[in-house]
């Protein structure tokens, strides 16, 4: 089975868009577009479960860089998950910064 990452997405694009749209590439395991959950708006990313890697990688080839909705889809193979504290969202930030900002 292979997870492959679909971004650039259409806001508009839903979970049936998106696996139909591989499916034609063939077995389509799961299809789904990563919604904000504060919003509930879509991200513009999703992820893709393809159960044959030769057909996986045929999807990626011919769907990468392809319009979707009016936009130009980016397609590879997903990267693993990162293992990170609950919490941290990357990058180097510090402490807390609280406060209004600005000045005065």
């Amino acid at each position: 089975m292979t997870k492959l990452f679909v971004g650039n997405l259409p806001f508009s694009a839903t979970d049936q868009e998106l696996g139909n749209a591989f499916a034609a590439f063939g077995s389509v395991t799961s299809a789904s577009v990563i919604m904000d959950r504060n919003t509930g708006r879509s991200r513009g990313f999703g992820f893709v479960e393809m159960e044959n890697d030769e057909e996986a990688q045929k999807a990626v080839a011919e769907l990468n860089n392809s319009d979707m909705g009016g936009r130009n889809i980016v397609v590879s193979v997903a990267r693993p998950k990162e293992d990170r504290p609950a919490g941290d969202r990357g990058g180097d930030r510090g402490g807390f910064r609280g406060g209004r900002g600005g000045r005065r």
